[in-house]
């Protein structure tokens, strides 16, 4: 039995290997120790994008906006199309309601990476903050196409941030809901419904109005809802 148990160690010891300083910042990061995925980060960025971008990420999570942009503009120096640090910028810009700043940052990332469902998710994001709601449905309907499931993700891609902060969250799940609705995601229309009626949405005759919504109107799922006393968060 001993040599059995040391013939089955002896190949996963030899899995071990030591962890690159990327991979331990990374681990920092998961960890949520953000200074310390700073400190190991510049350590070992030198002239690396991907490293300057994540310490700008970094730099973000602890809120400092400024750190985090100096950070992504230096990666973009380093990478003049490097899509993730761009479009991080971006999110530096909607954070500080700068919201052209951030749509222009956003076109440009699609640029490089016209694939990308989280910029468009981001792009919509900031047409919002306008109140250009044609044209976030515009860029929501492709982030959608890209990736069904984009906006049921966390707000972090990798290397890329993605903006969920928005005003008026009421209008704003009417919208979603829509959205999903004319997509015929008819349970995730339902959700988004449920949580603009609980965050106060009072324009009830959206809902008869919306064309989106006319196959939802005939289920019980739907009629419960509109009947039924709406739960406070």
């Amino acid at each position: 039995m001993r040599i059995l148990l040391s013939l089955i160690a002896i190949p996963l010891f030899a899995q071990l290997t030591p962890l690159t300083p990327e991979q331990r910042g990374d681990l920092y990061m998961a960890r949520k120790m953000y200074r310390e995925a700073i400190d190991t980060y510049r350590a070992n960025a030198q002239n690396s994008a991907v490293m300057w971008d994540k310490i700008g990420i970094a730099y973000h999570q602890l809120g400092d906006l400024n750190a985090a942009r100096k950070a992504y503009e230096r990666a973009v120096k380093l990478d003049k199309k490097y899509a993730d640090a761009i479009n991080n910028v971006g999110t530096v810009f909607y954070a500080e309601k700068k919201y052209r700043s951030a749509i222009s940052r956003y076109n440009q990332a699609l640029r490089y990476a016209p694939d990308s469902a989280s910029i468009y998710s981001n792009l919509g994001t900031a047409w919002y903050a306008r109140g250009k709601i044609d044209l976030m449905v515009q860029a929501y309907t492709k982030a959608l196409q890209l990736d069904p499931e984009v906006f049921e993700k966390n707000s972090m891609v990798g290397t890329r941030m993605m903006d969920r902060g928005v005003t008026d969250k009421a209008r704003y799940h009417f919208e979603m809901a829509r959205l999903y609705a004319g997509t015929g995601k008819n349970d995730l229309a339902l959700q988004y419904l449920r949580k603009a009626l609980e965050e106060g949405f009072k324009e009830k005759d959206k809902l008869d109005q919306a064309k989106e919504f006319a196959l939802l109107r005939e289920t019980q799922e739907y009629k419960d809802l509109m009947t039924r006393e709406p739960r406070v968060l």
